[in-house]
């Protein structure tokens, strides 16, 4: 199977407290690891990615974190700012309707507005050239929301191009569409746990986005697994030690429910499921980001054993 590599827009997305931002740092540091110019978009958070490589928050501006390597928190008045004056291209007219009080009020009530102009932001960097022509960005990593508000904020597009009339926002919003559903460009890996509500939670995401979004989920990365290593024999051996008996037991216990989510996920979304060991650390960072870097290889590159 083709690597992440072969694309540009990697979506990363989840049940709340899956790891999705561990596992979109790791993607990030292994695309610029790669020579890729790599940016990784958080949506409106508070910039755990940065955090996670060591590295301070990087604000609503696109800042260099380490070679190749750039990140940014999407914003909702930041995003709205930038995103109307590239729709518009004319400063003065931003400054008098959407920087007026009254106006601003009611434009809280427009409904997906908001997602409108972070979903737009992030998309415009996607679509940022130099003047040769080529792509500023070689890999946008986003780090997305969680499953449910994951749907509704990329399904803005195609809400937008039902309820808007022909013109600006309209075509806008068909440029935004055509990014996501095109499988040459954007991909989606989608971050579980072995346990059975995020499994199922994944496998929801996965038809979502596919019949809501026609956004192709490329892989599914299982985080946090337990791997099998010990044998009935092996818990038979321990019967006169009690207390690490009960450690066996519940490491085999974790290993055969990992085995049942790889063997679920794998089954029912038809793509590769990639393991993260459980890590055991005293405190999660850069270090232990290289780790699950290291466990993603093959998913970025495409290459078993690299």
């Amino acid at each position: 199977m083709a690597g992440l590599l072969d694309k540009r827009l990697w979506i990363v997305s989840g049940k709340g407290g899956v790891g999705k931002s561990t596992i979109a740092a790791a993607l990030a540091l292994r695309s610029a690891r790669a020579g890729r110019r790599t940016l990784v978009c958080e949506v409106n958070t508070q910039e755990r990615v940065s955090l996670l490589l060591g590295h301070p928050p990087a604000g609503p501006e696109v800042t260099k974190l380490e070679e190749n390597l750039w990140s940014v928190d999407v914003r909702p008045q930041e995003a709205m700012r930038e995103y109307v004056l590239m729709v518009l291209r004319f400063e003065t007219l931003y400054k008098t309707v959407f920087e007026n009080r009254l106006v601003r009020y009611f434009l809280r009530f427009i409904p997906s507005l908001q997602e409108l102009v972070l979903l737009g932001k992030i998309l415009y960097h996607a679509q940022e050239r130099r003047p040769d022509g080529s792509p500023v960005w070689d890999t946008l990593v986003m780090d997305a929301p969680a499953t449910g508000h994951a749907i509704a904020f990329l399904r803005v597009p195609q809400v937008l191009l039902q309820t808007v009339p022909p013109g600006p926002m309209s075509r806008e919003a068909m440029k935004m569409r055509d990014i996501l559903e095109d499988p040459a460009t954007t991909a989606a890996v989608l971050v579980s746990l072995p346990e059975e509500m995020p499994v199922n939670e994944t496998l929801e995401l996965h038809s979502a986005l596919k019949e809501q979004v026609r956004v192709r989920t490329h892989a599914a990365v299982l985080n946090a697994a337990f791997p099998e290593r010990f044998t009935a024999d092996d818990l038979e051996a321990l019967v006169e030690h009690p207390e690490l008996l009960h450690v066996a037991r519940s490491h085999h216990d974790r290993a055969a429910q990992t085995v049942l989510a790889q063997v679920k996920l794998e089954r029912n979304l038809q793509t590769p499921v990639y393991q993260v060991p459980r890590i055991f650390a005293s405190s999660f960072g850069r270090e232990a980001i290289e780790q699950v870097m290291g466990h993603l290889d093959s998913l970025v590159t495409g290459k078993e054993g690299t």
